[in-house]
């Protein structure tokens, strides 16, 4: 029966392994094949005098990259990775691979990002590609746990949709039937009317879709969100169920993901909680103090900004109360400061990670803030149709998941945290 390599311990007397052909070293008497698959590397050693005449045969055909099924007899030694070796008895070629290869896998020649992705089956074959991957997975997996331990709803939404989530214009237009139609920005509003069919707690990890011209090391065209929304409660209430999940997403790579850690060479701590909360005035205090750039009260949060904040602040961080004027019409205003509303976004030191908010759930006060957008409330009414129907109070946030993977793991490129990125240049592959 197939061993995966890790399962190959110095105990194991023998073994039948399929993996890919990592790297050869022919020293004349003696070859070295470093055989790897997704748990790790095993040395295949053939003494040239000793070996099958079939073994000779097909190691002296095989290339790097290769796949090759070795079976024979493990032996223990400190020179080899895991400190054991397999001697191979049978050497078979499953699939052979061309020559020479579109890039290094084994990591001694590095390619750049648009060589790497365009060859991304065979860059995912290096162990810190994989080690990224393997922990975006157990982040996945810890926060479908976590919201089913906290009795959420998964829900699954609509990506194509007739109207913009937001009322922007950064909307990618597709042909549906004889409509007009859009991929979705966000689940924001349909995670809403949820709210309005009594599911109290609803989840969704999911594609979004934003027409951005950016072309930066942390936009995306296509991304994933981790979106929430709840029933009954404030923004303050879903900023501490935020601050839940960063921790435990931390937390179950800090438990789980150790080897990749080591792979990838990073320095791992799960957060300090409560995270720190500094409103949008004091941000902006913060930045002017900092930057050589104008900014006044009321303007968005330029880069340069938010990593000034950043460096002051150190750690994962709420920015709150922000001015109404530059936040979603759903956002919930103060009632004794109404241009202030109930919003927030959870930052990381480098880049903004969440928004979220208490949201508006009175019909008339929803219709008068999309007007205030200059919005016509009829392009949504599907979605305010509901608000006439008992709506309760509630609140959310958005969370995305490549910004969360590349703050973790001090990624330089969010390109790094999703296996086939789309920006305005990438289509393919």
């Amino acid at each position: 029966m197939r061993k995966y390599l890790n399962e190959v311990t110095p105990e194991t007397e023998t073994a039948k392994v399929i993996g890919w052909v990592h790297e050869i070293r022919d020293l004349g008497g003696l070859s070295f094949y470093i055989l790897r698959d997704r748990t790790g590397f095993l040395q295949a050693t053939i003494v040239k005098k000793k070996a099958p005449e079939a073994v000779l045969n097909a190691a002296r055909d095989v290339s790097r990259e290769s796949v090759v099924m070795v079976s024979g007899i493990v032996k223990p030694t400190e020179k080899a990775p895991g400190g054991r070796e397999l001697i191979p008895e049978e050497f078979e070629i499953i699939s052979r691979a061309e020559t020479p290869l579109p890039l290094d896998v084994s990591e001694k020649v590095l390619a750049e990002v648009d060589t790497r992705i365009d060859n991304r089956y065979l860059d995912a074959r290096r162990p810190k590609i994989n080690s990224i991957f393997s922990i975006r997975s157990n982040v996945t997996r810890a926060l479908y746990e976590f919201m089913f331990s906290e009795g959420f709803i998964n829900i699954t939404t609509s990506k194509i949709v007739a109207a913009a989530t937001e009322g922007g214009t950064e909307l990618f237009p597709i042909a549906y039937f004889d409509k007009e139609a859009f991929l979705n920005q966000s689940p924001q509003l349909y995670k809403q009317m949820m709210m309005a069919a009594g599911f109290d707690k609803v989840f969704e990890i999911g594609p979004i879709f934003r027409a951005e011209e950016h072309n930066t090391t942390r936009h995306l065209n296509e991304a994933t969100s981790i979106d929430v929304e709840v029933s009954f409660a404030d923004h303050n209430g879903v900023m501490e169920l935020l601050e839940k999940v960063i921790i435990a997403a931390y937390g179950a790579v800090e438990k789980n993901c150790q080897n990749e850690i080591e792979t990838l060479g990073i320095e791992f701590e799960v957060p300090k909680t409560p995270f720190p909360k500094v409103t949008y005035a004091e941000a902006i205090d913060i930045a002017a103090i900092s930057i050589d750039e104008e900014i006044s009260y009321g303007d968005d949060l330029s880069t340069a900004a938010e990593r000034a904040i950043g460096d002051e602040m150190g750690e994962h961080y709420f920015i709150t109360d922000w001015p109404t004027s530059i936040k979603p019409y759903y956002a919930m205003p103060y009632e004794d400061e109404p241009e202030i509303c109930k919003a927030f976004d959870l930052m990381h030191p480098k880049m903004e990670l969440s928004s979220g908010a208490q949201r508006i759930h009175q019909h008339d006060l929803l219709v008068e803030q999309i007007r205030e957008k200059g919005l016509s409330p009829d392009s949504f009414e599907f979605y305010l149709k509901p608000f006439r129907y008992g709506m309760p109070p509630h609140a959310g946030w958005g969370l995305g998941m490549e910004r969360l993977i590349m703050t973790m793991l001090d990624l330089p490129n969010i390109r790094e945290a999703v296996l086939f990125p789309r920006d305005r240049h990438r289509l393919t592959p």
